[in-house]
């Protein structure tokens, strides 16, 4: 099924882009932790998105896309009132919902987006919500202004301290851990990032979900290219997951399948660079 770009507009200069999409049937089934993957046209791959937002009552949902490979890049060409051809969702089993009391969301740089409509159903439940958002820089945050207006309270820490607290997001988790406590954190962002989370979190004792991001094609546990040992268990994460208790997933076993084709996507990504500037120059000349 496809879906029209009802709002587009950039968040962050100069690759990460908004989009408002028409999808009726997937935001009245949506929740958060969910995801959608879509197909831009016939020639096109496959790609996983996180939900940003889930609006059932005008029939839309939110995606939050960092302009990175090939198909990002096509997606970031595209204009309001453009049709996605192919949206297939809500894919994965959504967060689990409950009151622990005091829930931490903890998001690196991109990673941000997908914790708003958590923030939203955490804070519905009657939980006093924590958000901590990091980024290398002032200029890479995203989706502050989003968290402020949901949460109880934001954090944020810079890598250079141009904002907020200078160091990482573990540093200040560890001390919101020390100071008010935790009955849950969940993280997404990039691996490493997730990975330092749980070790932070783990001599507390606290509860810590991650939201993985791997490898895949049909998101329903078919093709097997998301699997992740959870456990010591095989996992499928867009069937099993996305969300899995990250003290027990094997981090060395994901970041290593998630490098498999790092190759090919660059090769990709070049010839469609080339074969796009290519076009632009022979339309250009006539």
């Amino acid at each position: 099924m496809g879906a029209k770009i009802l709002e587009k507009r950039i968040i962050r200069e100069p690759d990460v882009y908004y989009y408002r999409l028409e999808a009726p049937l997937i935001s009245r089934k949506a929740k958060p932790g969910q995801f959608v993957i879509l197909r831009l046209h016939d020639k096109g791959e496959r790609i996983p998105l996180s939900l940003a937002d889930i609006n059932p009552k005008d029939g839309t949902i939110s995606l939050v896309v960092m302009a990175v490979g090939k198909t990002t890049a096509e997606m970031a060409g595209l204009k309001v009132g453009e049709q996605i051809q192919d949206l297939c969702g809500p894919l994965g089993l959504p967060t689990h919902i409950e009151n622990a009391g005091r829930v931490v969301l903890v998001g690196g740089g991109f990673g941000a987006a997908p914790l708003y409509p958590m923030a939203k159903a955490f804070r519905d439940a009657g939980n006093y919500v924590t958000a901590v958002i990091g980024a290398r820089s002032a200029d890479l945050l995203i989706y502050e202004k989003e968290l402020s207006e949901t949460c109880n309270r934001v954090i944020v820490a810079t890598d250079d301290g141009s904002k907020g607290v200078k160091g990482l997001v573990t540093s200040s988790l560890e001390q919101e851990i020390k100071e008010n406590g935790a009955g849950l954190v969940v993280a997404v962002g990039p691996a490493p990032m997730m990975k330092a989370v749980c070790n932070t979190t783990k001599p507390f004792g606290v509860k810590t979900v991650v939201s993985l991001n791997a490898i895949m094609v049909d998101g329903t546990g078919m093709c097997g290219g998301c699997r992740v040992r959870v456990g010591g268990k095989t996992r499928f994460v867009c069937a099993d997951g996305p969300e899995f208790d990250g003290h027990e997933v094997d981090w060395d076993c994901l970041m290593n399948r998630q490098k498999m084709y790092t190759g090919r996507e660059k090769e990709s990504f070049e010839a469609w660079k080339n074969r796009h500037k290519g076009l632009a120059e022979e339309g250009a000349a006539k």
